[in-house]
């Protein structure tokens, strides 16, 4: 199995959603809270296969949006996904939803979403 990437600055929801990816997926999980570590661990984000990024990484830090503009100047190969808690008319999430290579998923995400996403069989727990 591949490697996820994980990128949200609330680091109960990174542990507990890679324990998840995990058990459901067998994936590897890079968990990351800001962009500033993302472009700091470049290599190592660039060999995953996913992308899933929370789309607001705190006030006054660059967006989820920002770590999928930086990964597309790099050219990152993977499939990007967005997770938010906030309502589809929020400014950032309207532009996610814009993005033709990126799909939107609340927060929480359930199993069966992250089984979609990551390409694994649903499982059931």
């Amino acid at each position: 199995m591949g490697t996820v990437l994980l990128l949200d600055d609330d680091e109960d929801l990174r542990n507990a959603l890679c324990e998840l990816i995990a058990l459901l997926t067998g994936h590897r999980c890079l968990a990351l809270a800001s962009v500033a570590e993302l472009k700091a661990r470049r290599d190592e984000v660039l060999a995953c296969e996913v992308a899933v990024l929370d789309i607001n990484l705190g006030a006054d830090q660059p967006s989820g949006l920002d770590a999928h503009d930086w990964l597309a100047r790099e050219h990152f190969a993977g499939r990007v996904a967005f997770l938010t808690g906030h309502a589809h008319s929020h400014p950032l999430v309207a532009r996610a939803a814009t993005l033709g290579d990126a799909r939107v998923y609340g927060k929480p995400i359930g199993s069966d979403e992250l089984c979609d996403l990551l390409g694994a069989p649903r499982v059931r727990v």
